[in-house]
Order: structure tokens, then sequence, then C-alpha cells
């Protein structure tokens, strides 16, 4: 009899430890990049997990990087970074499908996790998913559609991940260098994003400041491991291209670019400076056109510095050349009669020009190549014109 009982114990001990191991092994969860499109909103690649119920089948896709286009006041709120991203989930066919319209590879790093950290990881997404939960402040640097997913692997394994980042990684790169390898093709984009982010972006990134970029992550992921929880192994058990396409081409512009743009300007205005000065002229009507376009540019700078959340475009020393007080120089320019603080403002302006390369040289900003020539113009005119204010003021009064 003892014996029997003790047959039954095993049996149902056998019985409970493989329904717990059946239970524990319903998910394989996997980290998906996608390369970038030919977009700039999509100039960066993405990032997603993949949960397959192994029970069921069901196959979704947990996504970090997805708004409301029905959000009121949408636009401006982008703009001002107080639009709140979210997590949404999705079919992995949907997912792949759209992929496959746009013609973007995807790939697929499996996890070598365990039962419990799968189970652990679904569930740290599931409460994510909660309608209370699911939005969040879009950082692009700081926390977008990657980090989410990073982080959300920390705080599920814990101690258990190490991530093994080599010193030396990224090669010294400055975050304005990791988004320049996906730009510098798309010679509009790389201008105004150099115009728009401030110095802040100038700092050197380590390998775990450069998993914001999907890429990025996935090396990290490659390189990490799992420890502490049995024998150390790698986090990614396999990995997979599910999608193969040719990368995506930019927009070529030809000559209609910012390099050959700003130095026919600077041609033109050495040209005007120079026949002003054989014949005794200002034409004043290039500085006007001039200062005032700077001055809108000045506007722009700015606004994205004090008036939003973005925390990229802060400490931008652009300002320093594209001022917004160069409005009302223009404004003066046109005026009947020149005002006496015309001049000092001219050498204010020199000055600040002069600034800005002085920034540049020792490294306090990386401004865009193709600003070389505008520089060149704001000081070649500002000097000019500042020690041809009494012929200005003759002019006026004539």
């Amino acid at each position: 009899m003892a014996n029997k009982n003790k047959c039954l114990v095993l049996f149902f001990l056998l019985i409970f430890t493989g329904l717990t191991t059946a239970k524990a092994q319903l998910y394989r969860v996997s980290l998906l990049t996608c390369d970038p499109g030919a977009e700039l909103y999509s100039a960066f690649g993405h990032s997603a997990i993949r949960v397959l119920d192994l029970s069921s089948g069901r196959d979704l896709v947990f996504n970090y990087g997805t708004f409301d286009f029905d959000t009121p006041f949408f636009l401006y709120k982008f703009a001002r970074r107080t639009l709140d991203y979210q997590l949404s989930v999705t079919t992995y066919a949907n997912f792949i499908q759209n992929y496959a319209q746009e013609k973007r590879s995807v790939r697929e790093q499996i996890l070598n996790t365990s039962a419990e950290q799968n189970e652990y990881i679904v569930e740290f997404l599931q409460v994510n998913y909660l309608p209370d939960r699911r939005k969040y402040r879009y950082d692009f640097f700081f926390d977008n559609c990657a980090t989410r997913i990073r982080d959300a692997m920390e705080l599920s394994l814990g101690d258990d991940l190490v991530w093994n980042d080599l010193p030396d990684s990224t090669e010294s790169k400055t975050f304005r260098n990791l988004i320049d390898e996906y730009i510098l093709d798309n010679v509009w984009a790389d201008f105004g994003i150099d115009l728009a982010l401030g110095a802040v972006i100038d700092r050197e990134a380590s390998a775990y400041d450069a998993q914001f970029l999907p890429d990025y992550m996935e090396q990290a992921f490659a390189r990490a491991e799992i420890v502490g929880d049995g024998p150390t192994r790698p986090l990614v058990k396999e990995s997979r291209v599910l999608m193969e396409f040719p990368p995506a081409q930019a927009s070529s512009w030809g000559l209609l670019n910012p390099y050959v743009l700003t130095w026919v300007i600077a041609i033109a205005f050495g040209i005007v400076t120079f026949l002003g000065f054989k014949r005794g002229r200002l034409y004043l009507g290039w500085d006007v056109g001039l200062f005032g376009l700077l001055g809108i540019l000045g506007v722009l700078i700015f606004l994205l510095w004090f008036a939003t959340e973005h925390s990229a475009t802060k400490w931008n020393w652009n300002l320093l050349w594209a001022f917004p007080g160069h409005l009302i120089l223009a404004w003066a320019l046109l005026a009947k009669q020149v005002k006496p603080w015309v001049r000092r403002y001219l050498l204010a302006a020199l000055i600040l020009a002069d600034a800005a390369v002085v920034f540049w040289i020792l490294g306090w900003q990386s401004f865009h190549p193709s600003l070389v020539p505008l520089l060149l113009v704001v000081i070649l005119r500002t000097n000019y014109l500042y020690y041809n204010i009494e012929r200005m003021k003759a002019l006026k009064t004539k």
C-alpha cells in the first residue's frame, strides 16, 4: 500500500511538473528589426517585439512606435513634443504585410529566454498595453520605439541581462554622427536636422546610448548574454531574415542641394559687394532679403529651443548667425532714415557670426558644412554695411 501511495504521488507530481512546464513554454519572444525606409519618418528603421503563443498559434507584434492621427491639434502637439506615442498591438501577418508593401527588410532575433522569463516579458507588455499605461512622451534619442524595448528587457530580466557593450563599439561617435549615418544621402533632411538640433547632440554616445537606433540595438542584442539563470547563454538563440529587399534610396536632388545653393548665394553676394564697392552703391535690397530670411529662420530656431519640449533642440548655436533680430534689421534697412542703433546692431551681428565660427572650430557644436558660405556672406555684408553706414545715411536722405 505504501509503495502504491508513493507511486500515485510520483505520478501526480510528474503530471503537475509536466503541466507547469507546458504552461511555462507557451510563448516565443523575438526582437524584430526593420530596415530604414525612403521617407524621413522611416529613415532610421524600426523595432518591435513579436510574441508567438505556441499553444494557440496566436502571433502578435507589440509596437511602441505608433500615435493617434486623430489627436486634436495633432501637428501643433507634434511640433512641440507634447504628442504622446503609444504601444499598439497588431497581428504578425499585418505587421509583415505593411513592411512588404514598403519593401523594407525585416530580421528576427529569437530570444534565448527561459519559459518563466518569457511569461514575465509578456505580462509586462500586457500591463503596458492597458489604456492608462500605453501612452508615453516620445523622445527620439532617449525614449523611442527601440529604447522602450530595451527597457522592457531590462525590467523583465533584471540583473540576469548583461549587454557586453564594447567601450569603443561606437568609435567615439556623437549622437549627430549616428543619425548622419542614415540621412547623409537625403541632403535636405540632413541640412534641416543640423539646423534644428542643438549642441546637446554633439556629445559622445556610448554603445548603450546608441541603442536608440534599431540597427544598433539589434547588434547589442546579438552581443548580450543571460547570466545567473542557469548556465550563461547568449540572449539571442536564433537570428533569421524574414524579408529582404534592396536598401531604400533617398530622393536625388541633383544640383538642387544646400551645398550648391549656398555657394551660389555666396558668389552672388560677393559679386554684388564688389560691384557696390566699385560703383559706390550698397544694393540694400539684397540685404533686406538676406536678413529677412535669416530672421525668419532665427524665429523658428528660437521657438524650437524655448517653446517646445524637445530635448535635442536646446542650446542651438545656429542662433548666432540666424538671429530673430535680423528681421528688425531688414525692416530698418527699408526705412527712410537710418536709425542710430543700426550701426551698433551690424557690429553685434558681425561678432555673433564670428562667434559661430569659433564655436564650430572649438567643437562646441557641429554645423552643417553648407553653412560655410552663408556665414561668409553674413560676415561680409555686416562688415560692408558697418563701414558704409554714412553712405547709407546719405542715400536715405536723398
